[in-house]
């Protein structure tokens, strides 16, 4: 198996961008930390609404972005952590948080603004870097590494 995998995915709308993300939930492996990174408003936390469904997340947990929360925990075929580190100015808030524990732990972590501090994240299985085109367009580039199944969007239309 390569080590990294890249795929470049367009989005035409927050619906197929949540569809894009439940296809990664159904197949994403416990212990997978997903880094996102992107300007507001660019698609992350609909990113999130897709992976927990794609988890098994109840339709009756509403996913909103944590960005007062920092943390919001999910039950699910595999636990969600959703984490949204835009407002936090250290690593020493970080580990202040139990962060390193949980993205060590068997969930699966979605970090919103991952590029904060890019060079202290222990592990990236998934990396997402989104870019918007105009107001519905997103493109999606998406390194996947250390999957079992690295291929788990490969055939798959997102347009």
């Amino acid at each position: 198996m390569p080590d990294k995998i890249k795929y470049t995915v367009t989005t035409t709308s927050p619906e197929k961008t949540k569809m894009m993300a439940e296809t990664i939930g159904v197949w994403v492996e416990k212990g997978t930390v997903i880094s996102l990174a992107g300007d507001l408003g660019s698609g992350k936390t609909s990113f999130v609404q897709g992976l927990a469904k794609g988890l098994g997340v109840p339709s009756t947990y509403y996913i909103t972005s944590p960005t007062f929360n920092i943390i919001n925990e999910y039950p699910g075929r595999h636990r969600l952590f959703h984490i949204d580190i835009y407002r936090l100015t250290s690593m020493d808030e970080l580990d202040d948080l139990g962060f390193f524990d949980i993205i060590n732990g068997e969930g699966v972590v979605a970090i919103e603004w991952a590029d904060k501090f890019p060079e202290h994240f222990l592990k990236e299985d998934i990396s997402i870097s989104i870019d918007m085109t105009d107001d519905t367009d997103r493109i999606f580039t998406i390194i996947i590494s250390g999957q079992k199944n690295p291929d788990l969007i490969k055939n798959f239309d997102f347009k």
